[in-house]
């Protein structure tokens, strides 16, 4: 007799801190008292999609803060500005999940600016979320690829 055991997702542990380390001068954990104190941005409500374009969820009452508002005070390691070129972020949730960005995607387009964490959804603050630290993409036509649920850590690399 054979057994199977299937496991087409691992679970989602929630998210207590978000850790950004890498190529950067000092590393930096923001729990979540430390995100909820930023300046939060409420965004419309968002449909999400799978990579099919169907709709998977919607999720509504967002509040939440720029990306670039939470990596702002982040001083990468570089001898020259060309060099960012070379920068990107994965992004990975406590999972294993994992997104990449490149450096020029957050500070160089228009998508950097609909880049958010969430700091309270549905009436949720952050710290009652189910999941705690979201990630999403305002701008994302297939938005469910991009929205990070249990996000932990960002981790600042550079092709090398």
């Amino acid at each position: 007799m054979a057994t199977f055991s299937i496991n087409a997702q691992r679970a989602v542990t929630p998210s207590e801190t978000l850790k950004i380390e890498g190529k950067i001068k000092a590393e930096k954990i923001f729990s979540l008292s430390n995100l909820d104190a930023f300046p939060k941005i409420a965004i419309a409500d968002q449909t999400l999609y799978n990579h099919k374009g169907k709709v998977k969820s919607t999720v509504k009452g967002i509040k939440s803060v720029l990306l670039k508002t939470v990596l702002e005070s982040t001083e990468f390691i570089y001898d020259k500005p060309k060099e960012l070129n070379e920068f990107y972020f994965a992004f990975t949730a406590t999972n294993g999940y994992k997104v990449v960005f490149s450096w020029n995607e957050i500070y160089n387009t228009e998508a950097g600016n609909n880049f958010y964490i969430v700091t309270e959804m549905e009436g949720k603050k952050i710290k009652d979320m189910d999941q705690r630290i979201l990630f999403i993409s305002t701008a994302d036509l297939k938005s469910g690829r991009r929205y990070i649920k249990a996000l932990e850590k960002i981790q600042v690399k550079r092709i090398e």
